[in-house]
């Protein structure tokens, strides 16, 4: 049984074939999942996804590369759908420096307003990271985020950095670069962290995990991730499995 804590099936490569996807899934093992809403066209997707699913549930954020588009009437949406019953956290948020649609401080901004709401909703927080790390984790630090804890989606950063954000009440998440052959720093995460600070995830349909790189990922892909962190540990992709979906359970406050 397997949780993919972080999915957009709300994407337009699934349009034609959800359905398909959600079915290869379950065959794969993969019982639940949260389907990530970060602009106004995926938010009211990932909800109506949510909804018409059992064990599927949504987060609705506002995407950092978008930043720029987001108006306070969005955020007081965010805040109004945050008491959905299927929706699990605030997110995806964050900072993404290698995009340069919306300003380091416009997204700066955004990034801490959502922090704020979190934590006036209390509900945890997903993290989008790209090329901001240092930023990211001074914000977290200076906005207090720990109060709500979070998630560090398809983490790629060091180990250092990790164990900081554990101390954060953070939570890892390791995607389809724990299988890549170059991907030190995935591989040196899911070496040193503890399994309880551990999730898995796909990010489909991006950064699908080897043999399937290149193409479209889906959450079937999600056991190559959880089967690759437990030949990193040297444990049964049984535990692994098993231990990933308690502790996404968990922070996702979901009764299984």
């Amino acid at each position: 049984m397997l949780f993919d804590t972080h999915v957009h099936l709300n994407a337009d490569q699934f349009a034609d074939d959800l359905e398909e996807t959600i079915t290869r899934a379950r065959e794969a093992g993969v019982k639940y999942m949260t389907v990530v809403g970060f602009d106004r066209k995926t938010i009211p997707l990932a909800i109506q996804i949510a909804e018409d699913n059992d064990h599927i549930y949504a987060a609705v954020g506002w995407h950092p590369v978008d930043a720029i588009d987001m108006t306070d009437e969005d955020l007081q949406w965010i805040e109004e759908l945050s008491s959905h019953p299927k929706v699990v956290a605030i997110g995806e948020m964050g900072l993404d420096y290698h995009w340069d649609k919306s300003p380091a401080d416009v997204q700066k901004e955004v990034f801490r307003k959502q922090i704020q709401l979190a934590k006036k909703v209390n509900m945890p927080i997903i993290i989008h990271n790209r090329e901001a790390t240092d930023d990211i984790v001074e914000i977290l630090k200076e906005e207090n985020a720990a109060e709500v804890g979070g998630i560090m989606h398809c983490y790629s950063g060091p180990v250092e950095t990790a164990k900081e954000c554990i101390d954060m009440n953070f939570m890892i998440s390791l995607g389809g670069p724990v299988t890549f052959k170059n991907a030190k720093l995935p591989k040196e995460v899911a070496e040193a962290i503890d399994l309880d600070h551990l999730l898995v995830e796909t990010d489909c349909p991006f950064l699908a995990p080897h043999p399937n790189r290149g193409k479209r990922n889906e959450p079937a892909y999600v056991k190559l991730v959880a089967e690759q962190v437990a030949e990193i540990k040297g444990l049964t992709y049984e535990e692994v499995s098993k231990r990933t979906t308690e502790n996404a359970l968990q922070f996702f406050r979901i009764k299984s």
